[in-house]
């Protein structure tokens, strides 16, 4: 699966001997900018992420996101198809090459109703929350956290099939931090990998003596709940206004008063909304709360995907 080199001529790419089309910019990041390209071969589209290595450590992390994907085989992680390094004179980038979803992300899907000051229903919350679960369950039993789960890292297909993608700032579940100069550079880490309105209260002020686990994403799959309810992450606004979010999420959430959504999904963001990391539940609690909440919605088992 990995190629060995690729081509870029004339708007033709080819990648583990397999050419693409060019058709448009999707959109660009701080070191990274995704294509739409169409298979030669096939006649399907695909996202192209091209990753700016400036150095060997960019050359490392990007390699990490492609060994990342390629653990995973998960109707709801996003598959790499094929991935390459191409040379751009003293420098290079990393080529990832993506099943294209044109639903779109799940922030995308939120703020088109926030637009028309609509919500999503609880069933279809509950829906995507359970994918993003599934996905979430298969990357924490093989040892890995996600480390930036957020509303615009989750795809969304057709059918709301959620699909976890965006796997640069993966890393084992389990870090284990003894002294302050190893805290620094777990914090300094998350600073830089963590997005600052969904990452979790331990890692903005790392001690120096304690064990940091899966459970940054037990928090950051709250604020995206909270997002799904509420139409924007429950610290955004708190960023977006220059306040110190590191202060606002040592603080206990207070959710809105709403009569969209019932008690049992209130209950289930609070729980993961939990400051101290050791009393936020596992993912395999919060699945089994889900299948409590799923037949109250819509009358049938939970684990759709």
């Amino acid at each position: 699966m990995g190629a060995t080199f690729c081509i870029c001529s004339r708007g033709l790419i080819t990648i583990d001997n397999k050419r693409y089309l060019f058709v448009q910019k999707l959109g660009e990041g701080g070191f990274s900018y995704v294509d739409l390209v169409e298979g030669v071969h096939d006649g399907r589209f695909y996202a192209l992420k091209r990753i700016l290595c400036h150095d060997r450590d960019g050359r490392k992390e990007a390699m990490q996101e492609m060994e990342m994907h390629r653990l995973f085989n998960h109707p709801n992680i996003l598959r790499l198809e094929a991935y390459c390094m191409s040379e751009k004179g003293s420098k290079w980038e990393a080529w990832l090459l993506l099943p294209f979803v044109k639903g779109g992300t799940l922030w995308s899907a939120v703020e088109a109703l926030r637009d028309k000051n609509a919500f999503l229903s609880e069933e279809r919350i509950l829906h995507i929350l359970n994918g993003i679960c599934l996905g979430l369950k298969t990357i924490h039993d093989q040892g890995y956290a996600h480390r930036d789960l957020k509303p615009t890292n989750v795809l969304l297909e057709d059918d709301d099939r959620p699909l976890l993608m965006d796997l640069g700032s993966m890393n084992h579940a389990r870090i284990e931090v003894t002294g302050s100069r190893q805290a620094m550079t777990v914090q300094d880490w998350a600073a830089q990998r963590c997005t600052i309105s969904y990452r979790a209260p331990e890692l903005f002020n790392v001690d120096s003596n304690c064990v940091i686990d899966e459970r940054t994403d037990i928090w950051s799959l709250g604020c995206v709940v909270y997002c799904m309810m509420f139409g924007e992450g429950p610290y955004d606004m708190i960023f977006q206004k220059g306040d110190s979010v590191a202060l606002a999420v040592q603080n206990n959430l207070s959710i809105p008063s709403n009569t969209r959504y019932s008690r049992g999904l209130e209950s289930l963001l609070s729980s993961m909304m939990v400051v101290n990391h050791q009393e936020r539940p596992h993912i395999s609690t919060v699945l089994s709360q889900l299948e409590t909440l799923q037949p109250i919605v819509d009358g049938q088992a939970t684990t759709r995907i």
